[in-house]
């Protein structure tokens, strides 16, 4: 694809909030905020973030430097790209006939999943509901974890993989969350009346992956083979396996969905999973949106590390704690736009701190007291001291900026926004 600056016209009005600009349909600007870098590399690299956004040298340090590797495309870093270890966080890769298992990471399969609740806001006690939210980090004890992914049709003949269904149901660490909220704001009424939602509905958010599964595939592979891409068989056992994580991790959100609602003696009805750290075979459709040649014998590849596809339907883009989440749907009828970002979008809020220097910010300025209740007055459940500070919404970039980079990139329209209640992280020490 040539690189050249792309432009785009959007809906927007200069006002004092986002979701005001969102309800606005009369007035346009021009934008550019899909920029193309330039590098040494013969890919093509991206920036889908707009100049208000927080962005750190290191992440397009990272994103230039991946764009290297051999058989590389393109290279696209989203609104909430920012440093991972090696490689950037809140990007998508594409590739030529090569897989590379280091640039999905350790959690493949990780994503989002959101249900809804058979209970409007008015039915949700804050108090009783945090008390009920106990022994959710310990393994289920409800059932069997090898039917409960028999009856998901998650199966798998590698007896070595089976480690990890102790780790079925819960959680984890890190960014990891499970959140009740509540429907915000509604910008595109007739979506979200699809979905069974109005103004007074209440959803269930968990944010999980394969729990130290993909950590073992990936081990598995980086032994033997380093950084260096897959191909031929290799590349087929590892995109077995890597399926077989990312079945094993939608299953675990909606085991962490039942667990949770069963405590609150609620009903479920599941709306989404998009998962956000995945590779995937790209159809020709995209390869012909992309510029990309296409033979019979290639086969072109997108790696998403904390990026989620465009083509799963409706999108819940996470902020932090203390901010709302955005449901968004993608702009099918814009594949050149889709294109142009990677066919991907930016998974929640991003880092804006790193985890080592978020306490040191924030303990001398906030008790654990403070961080336990937000500023939109819901709460969180978190005992680990080290883990409330360093995902504390200061550590995390704006959300409404992540979204409207979004939108005005023409790339999502958001169909409503969602503020937390109750937040679990955990409740072990």
């Amino acid at each position: 694809m040539p690189k050249k600056s792309i432009t785009f016209w959007i809906t927007v009005r200069t006002m004092d909030t986002f979701s005001k600009k969102l309800a606005d349909k009369s007035y346009y600007r021009k934008v550019d905020v899909v920029k193309t870098l330039q590098t040494s590399s013969q890919a093509a690299v991206r920036l889908v973030i707009s100049d208000k956004n927080w962005l750190e040298t290191l992440a397009v340090d990272q994103l230039k430097k991946t764009t290297e590797l051999p058989g590389m495309c393109c290279g696209v870093g989203m609104p909430d790209l920012h440093p991972g270890k090696g490689q950037p966080i809140g990007a998508a890769f594409i590739t030529r006939d090569q897989v590379y298992p280091h640039l999905v990471g350790s959690d493949i399969g990780c994503g989002m999943g959101l249900w809804k609740l058979d209970v409007t806001r008015r039915q949700v006690k804050l108090d009783k509901w945090e008390k009920r939210l106990v022994d959710l980090d310990d393994p289920w004890q409800g059932g069997d974890t090898d039917q409960w992914l028999s009856d998901s049709g998650v199966k798998t003949n590698d007896d070595s993989l089976k480690e990890a269904n102790l780790k079925l149901g819960t959680i984890g660490g890190g960014n990891h969350f499970a959140e009740i909220q509540q429907v915000n704001e509604i910008f595109a009424h007739e979506v979200l009346s699809g979905l069974g939602l109005d103004k007074q509905s209440v959803v269930f958010l968990a944010h999980s992956g394969s729990r130290g599964l993909g950590q073992k595939i990936l081990r598995n592979h980086v032994d033997v083979f380093g950084a260096q891409s897959l191909t031929n068989d290799a590349m087929a056992r590892y995109l077995e396996r890597h399926d077989y994580a990312v079945q094993w991790a939608v299953a675990n959100r909606d085991l962490i969905a039942k667990r949770f609602c069963e405590r609150l003696g609620v009903n479920r009805d599941a709306l989404l999973d998009v998962s956000h750290n995945t590779v995937t075979a790209m159809d020709q459709q995209s390869i012909d949106a992309l510029g990309l040649e296409y033979t019979s014998e290639s086969r072109y590849w997108i790696h998403r590390k904390g990026a989620s596809p465009t083509d799963q339907g409706l999108v819940m883009i996470p902020g932090s704690r203390g901010s709302l989440s955005y449901l968004v749907k993608p702009r099918a009828s814009e594949a050149y736009n889709l294109a142009a970002g990677g066919f991907s979008l930016a998974h929640g809020a991003g880092r804006k701190w790193k985890r080592s220097e978020s306490r040191g910010r924030l303990e001398k300025r906030y008790k654990v007291k403070d961080l336990e209740v937000t500023d939109l007055g819901s709460r969180v459940i978190c005992k680990q001291r080290d883990l409330l500070y360093e995902e504390a919404p200061q550590a995390y970039k704006n959300i409404s900026t992540v979204v409207d980079d979004l939108v005005q990139a023409g790339m999502v329209d958001v169909v409503a926004s969602f503020k937390p209640l109750i937040t679990y992280k955990t409740r072990k020490k």
